[in-house]
């Protein structure tokens, strides 16, 4: 991907900067976002967090999604927590608008903000000039009831002998994300399945984007406790409350990793031994996705949350980083 840098590479005037702190689970976003907010603090300027963790959206959705407490969130305002119930569905569109218009709104008030979090497809959204094709709903019933009936695994075949590049970005077990890429196939448009926009121009002037990594051989063993950790705090008790508002019926929600094995432990369909293998398994490949995802990010400033000093990284992002500006 290109954008061309501002002619001066740091907003002399004290324009409010879109910061993006993006990465796989588990690799620090969180407290490095923080740490930012309040380094940009110090430095005289104002910050606010918007999450694009898609499953921190929920409502309730809070020892499986990591999120973190409002008694932990240091006085920085944060944006877009807990904004749907479990019931809702979580759409990238609708949450572009959205995430969009609280980046403004933002601004409005003289802050800069940071867009935390690790849904790739989410923040590509926010981030750049990503149009979204249109929907046919009689042709998407029509494929539900087909993925209903015969599973994901009958029409990923079709969508991998339609698109191939979209079939292989997509979860062949995601049978939300390929009704959609096959309903935009069959009204003739080319499905971003998925996929960022070739040669994609930035939605914001002003934007740093800070990619959190953590050396694969030290992060799977951080994943793995962090599952085990998950359920000893309370997973399954916090899913059984959940049930009970919905969760089950939740096209997004109820999928979610670590809350559908939650789900099927509590129905009696496996062990808590079990269900916890496969989240540490399904965990360790949503963070692989994630990482292919933001490496094709280009401007991205890659850094280990452990031992990044966020004052540091501030000063150099503000004075001298580059500025990526969609005006290009």
């Amino acid at each position: 991907m290109t954008a061309a840098p501002a002619p001066d590479s740091a907003p002399a005037d004290g324009a409010p900067i879109l910061w993006a702190v993006l990465g796989a689970t588990g690799t620090g976003k969180t407290g490095l976002s923080l740490d930012l907010a309040e380094a940009l603090v110090a430095r005289g300027r104002s910050a606010e967090i918007v999450n694009v963790d898609a499953m921190q959206l929920y409502r309730g959705m809070d020892i499986g999604t990591a999120k973190i407490p409002e008694t932990e969130r240091r006085g920085i305002p944060h944006h877009l927590f807990d904004a749907l119930e479990v019931t809702q569905e979580a759409a990238v569109a609708w949450y572009q608008e959205v995430a969009r218009r609280t980046i403004e709104e933002i601004r409005g008030r003289g802050a800069d903000a940071i867009l935390v979090g690790g849904s790739g497809l989410y923040a590509s959204s926010v981030l750049f000039d990503f149009r979204f094709p249109p929907r046919d709903e009689r042709l998407r019933a029509s494929l539900e009831d087909e993925l209903e009936r015969h599973g994901a695994g009958h029409l990923f075949a079709r969508l991998r002998a339609a698109d191939p590049a979209a079939a292989e970005r997509i979860d062949a077990r995601n049978g939300r994300r390929i009704v959609r890429a096959l309903e935009v196939l069959a009204q003739g448009g080319r499905t971003h399945g998925g996929a960022l926009p070739e040669a994609p121009e930035h939605w914001s002037p002003r934007t740093r984007i800070i990619g959190t990594a953590v050396p694969r051989d030290e992060l799977v063993p951080l994943l793995d406790a962090r599952v085990e950790r998950m359920w000893a705090a309370g997973l399954v008790d916090e899913v059984a409350v959940l049930r009970q508002q919905g969760l089950e019926r939740g096209a997004t929600a109820g999928r979610a990793i670590g809350y559908a094995q939650a789900l099927a432990q509590l129905r009696g369909d496996t062990s808590e031994e079990e269900a916890i293998a496969e989240t540490q398994a399904l965990t360790r490949r949503y963070a692989r996705r994630q990482v292919s995802w933001f490496k094709r990010y280009d401007d991205v400033r890659w850094v280990d949350p452990r031992t990044t000093d966020a004052g540091a990284l501030v000063d150099s992002a503000v004075a001298g980083g580059p500025v990526l500006d969609a005006r290009g």
